[in-house]
């Protein structure tokens, strides 16, 4: 196929799979675009077979780390880990507002960084909606937080979110190294969103709520917190050993699904829904189409405008042209497209770009899946989510973030 064509083919395809995965026709799986896609890309010569054999095999791996997490993460529900989140958010809030946005910021970044930012998405934001209606407050703080923390407080493990699984592979860098130079961004980036979130909120986190009577408390499961907590310590000695971190998450999610088999919580097509394989598939053949469209020009014109090296001003000006990447074509596809371009440069640049496709997506409903997957659970409990109040919480919290998490990392750079 002639350039021009493949170049006009690839984008078209793209902006696709794209839109049918914000709209999604009838509920309808984001694969069922974006296969189809994938596939036509690969007929027609928008990108070679070669090439699109090289993508799948790249990100399979990561893949099947994601299949893993996402079992491990639905298996700690079962459990109960998250209704005694909800019991624990009830009791030490007591009806008072700011309480109860500090137990939110608190338990969806340890659960957004631990069991990836879909259980954040899909298992805590139902359970703060249960816990605003229990104690009386007014839950618009407390559900976007959780949106917003899927995204930002997603910057420090590889396995937080999926982004984060690909620039790890790309960096270079150990398991703990990438959490220890991760660790003061991730930090400063959640802070700013909580000081952002206060004064935003001020008049929802002012109006007074009853006393709310608070029962015996759930037991706590603790089989599913060593679990967790031995998956993370798997995730330490396999990268120190030069072992693949997803044998580690396999190990953990077989041991909470097999326990859930033997105690007929769960069936093997439970398991196997848990894994997500329609959204695994999406992934593989968005990576295609992402491919095709970055060999047919895109990467040439985006390496016009990153700025090189691994100084202050070159990182805030690459987390900045990924935020505004993942805005305008979603961050999945936005660290696909980055990565080969700033992995030479080493991991600063690959964790500047993690910082920019992380935090920036808070600006807009399309910025990243987990946002739009907010969106319907949010409709699904009949509560409004108002697209201008949305933007003006993200041009707000985005740079409040963005900055100081950058200035955090290169300092990390020089320290760690």
């Amino acid at each position: 196929m002639n350039t021009p064509l493949a170049e006009t083919l690839s984008v078209v395809l793209l902006v696709a799979v794209l839109a049918w995965a914000v709209v999604r026709p009838f509920g309808l799986p984001e694969a069922v675009m974006a296969v189809p896609a994938a596939a036509v890309a690969v007929a027609t010569g928008a990108i070679g077979l070669d090439h699109a054999r090289a993508e799948v095999a790249r990100l399979g791996p990561v893949v099947g780390f994601l299949a893993a997490v996402l079992v491990l993460a639905h298996f700690c529900d079962v459990e109960g880990l998250f209704t005694a989140c909800g019991a624990w958010m009830a009791r030490w809030a007591r009806g008072r507002p700011v309480r109860l946005l500090t137990a939110v910021f608190a338990l969806a970044s340890a659960i957004t960084a631990v069991l990836s930012l879909d259980a954040t998405i899909v298992l805590l934001t139902p359970v703060v909606f249960a816990t605003a209606a229990r104690t009386g407050v007014r839950p618009k703080p407390h559900v976007y937080a959780c949106t917003h923390l899927s995204n930002t407080a997603s910057l420090l493990l590889p396995v937080s979110n999926l982004t984060n699984l690909l620039a790890f592979a790309a960096s270079g860098v150990s398991f703990t190294r990438f959490a220890a130079l991760m660790a003061l961004p991730w930090l400063a980036a959640i802070g700013a969103e909580y000081l952002v979130f206060r004064r935003f909120f001020a008049r929802d986190l002012a109006a007074s709520a009853p006393s709310p009577g608070v029962g015996e408390p759930p037991a706590l499961p603790l089989f599913a917190l060593v679990t967790v907590g031995c998956t993370l310590a798997g995730f330490v000695v396999t990268s120190a050993f030069g072992v693949e971190p997803a044998w580690a998450a396999l190990a953990g999610a077989l041991v909470l699904a097999g326990r859930a088999l033997a105690r007929r919580e769960a069936s093997a097509l439970s398991v196997v829904r848990a894994a997500a394989p329609a959204f695994l598939a999406f992934v593989l053949a968005l990576g295609v189409v992402v491919r095709a469209v970055v060999d047919n020009g895109l990467a040439d014109a985006l390496g016009h405008v990153l700025p090189g090296g691994t100084g202050l001003l070159a990182l805030l000006g690459t987390a900045a042209v990924a935020a505004v990447l993942a805005n305008l074509i979603n961050n999945l596809p936005a660290v696909l497209v980055l990565l080969p371009l700033t992995a030479p440069a080493g991991p600063g640049a690959v964790l500047a770009v993690l910082l920019g496709v992380n935090i920036g997506p808070n600006l807009t409903y399309a910025g990243s899946l987990a946002t739009l997957l907010w969106r319907r659970i949010v409709h699904q409990h009949e509560h409004g989510v108002d697209l201008k109040e949305f933007t003006r919480l993200g041009l707000l919290a985005v740079p409040a973030a963005l900055v100081p998490a950058v200035v955090a990392l290169w300092g990390a750079l020089h320290v760690v």
